[in-house]
């Protein structure tokens, strides 16, 4: 059984690692990959066979949605689900345009539960709103209204800096999501103080999928900061491999520095791959890093400032 955290005041207790379900995305354009049945399938049913609890999407993960509920919506009991909104109806299926009206939000939660095949979502969260383009009364209200009707249960936003102290201001969200690694760590004060309020985090690392064939991996595809043969230049510049243990991947390396934060209540990967997925699985069981690796991984990073971001609220 997997080690467990409650996500914040929800009432939700998560997995420590969740499954980030972008990789379902199937192939868009020039993004993605093929994706058979039988293979979203079989690691869809393999996720909650090794205990892993929640699974995060969006509408505008191409065919996520579809084939979550396609393959699993038999065993919803077994998982919390959780999927974003924000995506105009009209925007492409790698995303695009946005609308945070509340017909357009409703729109998109009624398509969500019909393609996800339930009739409640356990966290709705905005995705990635920019703060000059979105109405902080109407979408409460909305959000207030979808709780009500019990199509929702709790409410996050998928945010990051400069725009996350304006969203934290609203003093609305259970829940916030958002990215941290070693080699990310703007968020990192700020991890701590969303769990001091009481709310939620839910972390993306960019580093769960594996080290084999990074550069196919959506995540690649669509821009993360640092790509994957930088991400481990760093690794070789800063000597952080002599602080991995005997074995251990960086992937695992990087899952169990996150770990390490006490704030990071669920850490989502997304992969297609079944090794790659028991290798995260392989790394939660080993546990966190010991404080004196992270206090030493911090110090190294340090000195190509790789520094958190100053917590400042107006």
């Amino acid at each position: 059984m997997l080690p467990t955290a409650p996500l914040g005041h929800t009432g939700l207790q998560v997995s420590r690692l969740g499954y980030g379900a972008l990789e379902l995305m199937g192939r868009v354009g020039d993004r993605g990959r093929e994706l058979s049945a039988g293979q979203a399938g079989r690691v869809l049913n393999a996720v909650l066979d090794a205990g892993i609890n929640f699974i995060d999407t969006a509408d505008c993960y191409g065919l996520s949605e579809e084939t979550i509920g396609r393959h699993i919506s038999h065993r919803r009991a077994e998982y919390l689900l959780a999927t974003k909104v924000g995506c105009h109806r009209d925007a492409p299926p790698s995303g695009g345009a946005k609308d945070y009206t509340a017909e357009g939000m409703r729109y998109i939660v009624e398509r969500s539960l019909n393609r996800l095949k339930t009739d409640y979502l356990d966290l709705l969260m905005l995705h990635t709103p920019v703060v000059n383009n979105v109405d902080r009364d109407t979408i409460v209200e909305t959000l207030d209204d979808l709780k009500l009707q019990d199509k929702v249960r709790s409410v996050g936003v998928s945010t990051n800096l400069p725009h996350l102290p304006h969203f934290f201001n609203w003093d609305v969200f259970d829940v916030f999501h958002l990215a941290y690694s070693p080699l990310q760590r703007q968020h990192e004060e700020w991890l701590r103080k969303i769990a001091d309020s009481g709310a939620g985090n839910v972390v993306r690392s960019e580093a769960g999928r594996g080290e084999p064939d990074m550069e196919d991996s959506l995540a690649y595809l669509q821009g993360v900061r640092l790509s994957p043969s930088e991400r481990y230049r760093y690794f070789e510049l800063l000597d952080l491999d002599e602080l991995r243990e005997d074995g251990e991947s960086r992937v695992a390396f990087i899952l169990r520095y996150v770990w390490s934060h006490p704030g990071a209540h669920t850490v989502i990967s997304g992969t297609i791959d079944e090794a790659h997925l028991r290798e995260n699985v392989q790394a939660l069981s080993r546990g966190p890093l010991p404080r004196d690796v992270v206090e030493e991984a911090n110090r190294r990073l340090g000195t190509v400032h790789m520094v958190p971001a100053p917590v400042l609220v107006a």
